[in-house]
């Protein structure tokens, strides 16, 4: 996972797309953020902040990438993008589909000097469909794909925002993907770059492959009734003395060594029931066993046993589970302030904290000047606030 030599021209803000962008910097790539002359990335002031001042979601997705600011809506702004362009590798966008059109740093502009260029477009509904246009917001596209109606156990329960921005992470996660894959057709290639339309919606229904096949028949599966979602007793969550634990045995196997464990022998052969009542007699049993114990207690007694269980922890207590701490998730910046870093491991991963966050245009003219701008062109510019 060596990206370096690979550069980003990085047009997103907030959240999805800089998450993105995150991915690729902690792979090695010159990721530079393409900032405007006012207010920046919003998510630079965003509540909470850090000691520093910083939104902490902009502290947590911008580490060790670059920044410049330029005014897009002016002629000379386009000049200075284009001419940035054409020495990228990749440029990834998150506007609504038309804007870049507008600003004229759209892909088929940009291609017509860098021909090689890889382009993201990123967005809620994606480039095409009656809702393409549509603002929205993590909430809006998690209840188009589905998955906020598979918070409720009925449909008499109202659904549940995740806990989690669900379809903002996953789409910015299937953009680095998508991205990467791109940049490996273009080497494997003739070298021409190519256009990605990438739509969160559509990533969070494609999550949904567990159930898409009753989807598909256009029947409606409920949570708690298919078999990832608590329609087997023995994949669920349970409450326990003090918190709660996962069973997760579909397995044979697995199933077999939690009964052994807990002397309930007599339920090994009713894994896999279709009964109803037998089904129903054995959760609430299970239910009754479970809290008899606290949530440590439980994971002490299954301590060795290939049994799948496991704890419900809170977020807090996630980041400082040992686990979590043996695969360096976890890191500390220059700052030694922790932070959830690349969710990978490997002997060409990199293993640090990203580096510094950047200051709002902090490397605009040191880029501009790599693009052959001179002293007096960039003054000029300074003057016309067109760049920052």
């Amino acid at each position: 996972m060596n990206l370096d030599g690979v550069r980003v021209l990085d047009l997103t803000r907030l959240l999805p797309g800089p998450y993105a962008t995150q991915l690729l910097a902690d792979c090695g790539a010159d990721v530079v953020k393409v900032e405007d002359t006012g207010a920046g990335d919003y998510a630079r002031s965003m509540p909470p902040l850090t000691d520093d001042g910083h939104g902490k979601i902009f502290d947590a997705v911008n580490r060790g990438k670059r920044s410049v600011s330029i005014d897009l809506k002016t002629d000379a702004g386009r000049e200075a993008f284009h001419a940035l362009a054409a020495d990228a590798d990749v440029v990834v966008e998150g506007f609504r589909p038309g804007v870049v059109d507008r600003l004229g740093v759209d892909y088929d502009s940009v291609r017509e000097t860098n021909p090689g260029v890889v382009y993201c477009s990123l967005s809620g509904y994606g480039g095409t469909g009656p809702l393409s246009e549509h603002v929205g917001h993590d909430i809006n596209y998690v209840g188009l794909s589905g998955l906020l109606d598979m918070t409720r156990g009925s449909t008499e329960e109202r659904p549940r925002v995740p806990g989690y921005p669900i379809a903002d992470m996953a789409g910015g996660l299937f953009t680095a993907f998508a991205i990467c894959g791109a940049l490996l057709s273009r080497e494997l290639g003739d070298g021409t770059g190519e256009y990605v339309d990438v739509g969160m919606s559509d990533v969070v229904l494609s999550f949904g492959q567990a159930v898409a096949p009753a989807a598909l028949r256009g029947d409606s599966p409920r949570p708690g009734e298919t078999p990832l979602t608590g329609g087997y007793p023995w994949y669920d969550v349970y409450e326990t003395a003090d918190g709660y634990v996962t069973l997760g045995a579909l397995e044979p196997q697995f199933w077999r060594a939690f009964c052994e464990t807990v002397d309930r022998e007599e339920w090994i052969d009713l894994h896999m029931t279709d009964d109803p009542a037998e089904r129903a007699a054995l959760r609430e049993s299970l239910a009754e066993l479970f809290a008899t114990k606290t949530r440590d207690e439980w994971l002490e007694t299954f301590d060795g046993v290939d049994a799948t269980l496991g704890g419900v922890y809170t977020p807090a207590e996630a980041v400082e589970h040992p686990q979590v701490e043996a695969r360096g998730t976890v890191t500390r910046d220059e700052r030694d302030e922790p932070r959830v870093g690349f969710p990978a491991c490997g002997n060409q991963v990199a293993d640090d904290a990203g580096g510094p966050l950047p200051a709002q245009g902090e490397h605009t003219e040191a880029l501009l000047r790599e693009a052959g701008y001179d002293e007096v062109t960039l003054d000029d510019l300074r003057a016309d606030s067109v760049i920052r």
